[in-house]
């Protein structure tokens, strides 16, 4: 006689999920000076938080600011000893961004070299980004 007992399913495997691409990197340069920034601060931060708001010639502009708390919302991108908040508004703006800081004799500034950018006014303050493509 064989044994007609129905074999236990077996669990379906999920698949697993992809890696989360790293929202923002950041260059050396970029990296020493919000380290910099962060000890000269008026008060204890936890990184600086980037964004993206709407004004100037081209559009849209990028926020740098000092952030004293992470939000539950932020994407936090930890690069190089730092950490970078990004605003959940700008992700889609800013995915794939390359954050760097360089200094003359006329200006220093964050620069950010962003493939989801279509355009900068000439002055440029400015900038205008289109929501990076996500594959489904």
């Amino acid at each position: 006689m064989t044994d007609m007992t129905p074999a236990a399913p077996t669990p379906s495997s999920k698949p697993k999920p992809r890696p989360r691409p790293q929202v923002m990197r950041l260059t050396d340069a970029a990296a020493q000076r919000i380290t910099e920034l962060a000890k000269r601060a008026d008060s204890e931060i936890v990184g600086l938080r980037v964004g993206v708001k709407n004004g100037g010639c081209a559009g849209q502009s990028y926020t740098v600011e000092y952030a004293h708390e992470v939000r539950p919302t932020d994407e936090v991108v930890e690069d190089k000893g730092v950490k970078i908040l990004v605003d959940p508004k700008a992700v889609l703006f800013l995915l794939g961004t390359e954050m760097d800081y360089k200094a003359d004799r006329m200006q220093a500034q964050f620069i950010f070299n962003n493939p989801n950018q279509v355009s900068a006014c000439g002055c440029g303050e400015s900038v205008q980004l289109t929501p990076a493509k996500v594959d489904g």
